[in-house]
């Protein structure tokens, strides 16, 4: 699970974003052994957890620890 916590303008107005979502990581970076609560920058894609779920995963293809 990635949690995101930010501050983004919206309409001209500062907004507080957090959330968190599901996330699937394979092959060597799924090896990197990363501690929960490390700050990472991690580039993926959405998908759909299965065909017929609505839900969201986030499948990473990059990790870099912040």
């Amino acid at each position: 699970v990635l949690r995101h916590v930010s501050e983004q303008i919206e309409a001209g107005m500062k907004r507080k974003v957090e959330c968190e979502v599901n996330a699937v990581v394979l092959g060597d970076l799924a090896l990197k052994g990363l501690k929960q609560g490390v700050q990472i920058l991690a580039q993926g894609f959405l998908a759909k957890r299965s065909l017929k779920s609505t839900q969201l995963v986030m499948h990473i293809n990059d990790i870099k620890t912040m």
